[in-house]
């Protein structure tokens, strides 16, 4: 099948930041921590490996500083995205923050060659009906906007920043070189960060320090290889939509292990955003017959 590696990349990639959510969640640490832990560790796991192996390849002058860039885009938005799930639920938090294909699709319009095609919008548009009956329609039509919601928002919109800057970046180096540098910038920023806003370092528990090591290595490391992987081979709106399949997840997480509420609006939310990504990935267009 064509592209069937890229595409069972990014199903892993997905499975292995549905449960980021939850272990912020749970606070074992400040969100701002959490999102320097996740970064730290995972370049901790990385940088002995490729360079031992010789894998890092230091890419042209334009290219490091557009890859530094993205870290520097990507740890803002786990920083932000981090307090908005402490602060609100971890579905609300999730979905909002995946708002990014409809960002990603108006970029790619504007930026990219591969612009998309009528399944992509017919696809979102599917998928964020999902999403709204998955927050709750009341959100919406009682115009409940609260500091949680703007900052799940907003990271929408850095996520979707990073999909389309990485997108270009991976079309002219390899991935282990692109997450080194990714990892090393985020982590450097968000230390910095945290000392600006004199968060501690340590004395957390056993379980905090266990949490946090699933993050990095899990979450992150493990999780970003195989989606930029994918990423590379595939277009950029279908990997930010089909990252909406971890709302889905986060759902039913969150149920079995927080205790949120599950009810038949969410399971008929979670069947139209699979549905829109489902969508998406047909490959002929839904409104016009293959003539061969």
């Amino acid at each position: 099948m064509k592209n069937a590696k890229p595409k069972g990349a990014l199903l892993l990639g997905i499975l292995c930041i549905s449960i980021f959510p939850i272990l912020v969640r749970l606070q074992m640490a400040s969100g701002l921590i959490s999102a320097f832990y996740r970064m730290f560790i995972a370049a901790v796991l990385l940088l002995p490996y490729v360079f031992f192996t010789r894998k890092f390849k230091l890419p042209p002058t334009t290219i490091t500083l557009f890859a530094v860039a993205s870290g520097l885009v990507f740890a803002t938005d786990i920083a932000i995205w981090n307090i908005a799930i402490q602060t609100s639920t971890a579905t609300q938090a999730t979905l909002l923050a995946n708002l990014s294909p409809l960002w990603v699709g108006i970029g790619s319009f504007l930026f990219l060659k591969n612009k998309p095609t009528i399944n992509f919008w017919i696809g979102t548009t599917v998928a964020l009906i999902g999403m709204i009956i998955l927050v709750g329609i009341d959100v919406f039509t009682n115009l409940n906007f609260d500091l949680s919601f703007a900052l799940a928002l907003f990271s929408g919109v850095l996520y979707a920043t990073y999909l389309l800057i990485s997108k270009r970046i991976l079309a002219q180096i390899d991935v282990l070189s692109f997450m080194t540098v990714v990892l090393v910038s985020s982590s450097l920023f968000l230390y910095l960060v945290c000392v600006i806003k004199g968060e501690p370092f340590t004395g957390f528990t056993a379980t905090a320090w266990g949490v946090l090591f699933i993050q990095g290595a899990l979450c992150q490391l493990t999780a970003w290889l195989l989606i930029s992987y994918a990423t590379q081979h595939l277009r950029a709106t279908r990997v930010s939509l089909s990252l909406l399949g971890q709302a889905v997840l986060a759902t039913l997480l969150a149920w079995l292990i927080l205790d949120e509420k599950m009810n038949w609006d969410r399971i008929i939310g979670a069947v139209f955003l699979l549905l829109g990504i489902r969508i998406t990935f047909y490959n002929k267009s839904i409104f016009i017959k293959n003539k061969s």
